[in-house]
């Protein structure tokens, strides 16, 4: 088995595929900001079953520090470079969320380049993929990038877009036959671990607790957090993985807001008691855009069914996701039992 580096260790996405390296017998590594996580970590960890922490070390890194990423990457067979920085709510200035990632990602490779190490997987998003593009209809491939000024691209997908574009431009200019794979999940749900609520679950939250007036004329493109962990770990050797971009998709169309409402309500019951059932006019949703830079996006796609290839992951890496149902209703499920809601 391998010894595995796994970058933003108390992450969302990151707590996954730790979960699975370990019960795949690998050793892992794991970044943290601050060694101070680590007790939390491993006991959010124990408590989805995880049992043999043993095989689990922690090192302190930051994605704007130079420092501790040689150590991290000494002797480690595959680095998953996971760690992201995520701010959500109006940003005064974008190069807080842009350089965080962009030059953490490089600070990594070049870590992973100094040590020898064979192969960095890179999580990278749909942002970097299928914003901005306007109502086209098209299905979505990895030969797309999200244009950095397209309608709806905020600094989160243009962090996305530069972030993994200076991933690739490093390997061929300065990478030394290091190879790289960057992996690109839809809306990420799914199992929570532990008490935070990462990315898309934020919606499966809101709308359990009733917090959620209604729903925009949105659809979403989901996929299970467990699929996109599988992605990331077969990513490390399948063969013709080096060089890629691979989308991690259900293959399903883009899934209706209202309908994520409606599969919590039956699937889950009287314990979704709170969910919305009506819409928010597109007309509340442009004008409240005007004002506030967390609707741009979403007004910039009412309406708007994204199609998204999923066939790269299938042939390259292996993985068939589950139904973007089973990921909706994992993730109440899960903050249900956690007493997340």
């Amino acid at each position: 088995m391998s010894i595995v580096l796994v970058t933003g260790g108390s992450g969302f996405i990151a707590g996954h595929i730790i979960q699975q390296l370990l019960e795949q017998g690998h050793t892992v590594r794991a970044t943290v900001r601050s060694l101070k996580k680590e007790s939390a970590v491993r006991a959010v960890l124990h408590d989805a079953g995880v049992t043999n922490g043993d095989a689990l070390t922690f090192v302190e890194a930051d994605l704007v520090d130079d420092s501790g990423w040689a150590e991290a990457a000494a002797g480690v067979d595959y680095v998953l470079h996971v760690a992201s920085p995520i701010h959500t709510g109006k940003i005064k200035d974008e190069n807080d969320v842009i350089a965080p990632a962009r030059d953490g990602a490089l600070r990594v490779l070049r870590a992973a380049r100094d040590a020898g190490v064979r192969r960095v997987v890179l999580t990278s998003a749909f942002h970097a993929v299928g914003f901005g593009h306007g109502r086209i209809d098209h299905e979505f491939t990895e030969a797309d990038w999200t244009p950095l000024h397209g309608k709806g691209v905020d600094a989160y997908g243009r962090s996305k877009v530069l972030a993994e574009r200076a991933a690739w431009d490093f390997v061929a200019s300065e990478g030394n036959g290091i190879e790289l794979t960057t992996i690109l999940p839809v809306a990420v749900m799914g199992p929570v671990m532990g008490r935070d609520i990462s990315g898309a679950n934020h919606i499966i939250q809101r709308s359990l607790n009733g917090q959620m007036p209604g729903y925009p004329n949105m659809y979403v493109p989901i996929v299970d957090v467990r699929d996109v962990a599988a992605a990331h770990i077969a990513a490390m050797t399948a063969n013709r993985a080096a060089g890629e971009r691979i989308l991690v998709a259900t293959g399903e169309p883009a899934i209706a807001m209202k309908e994520i409402g409606a599969i919590l309500k039956h699937d889950l019951g009287a314990k979704a008691s709170k969910v919305p059932t009506r819409g928010i006019p597109d007309l509340v949703v442009r004008v409240s855009a005007v004002f506030l830079d967390e609707f741009k996006p979403v007004a910039a796609d009412l309406g708007y069914i994204k199609r998204v290839s999923s066939q790269k992951a299938r042939d390259i890496l292996g993985v068939t996701p589950r139904p973007a149902r089973e990921a909706i209703r994992a993730a109440g499920q899960s903050m249900i039992a956690g007493d997340l809601v």
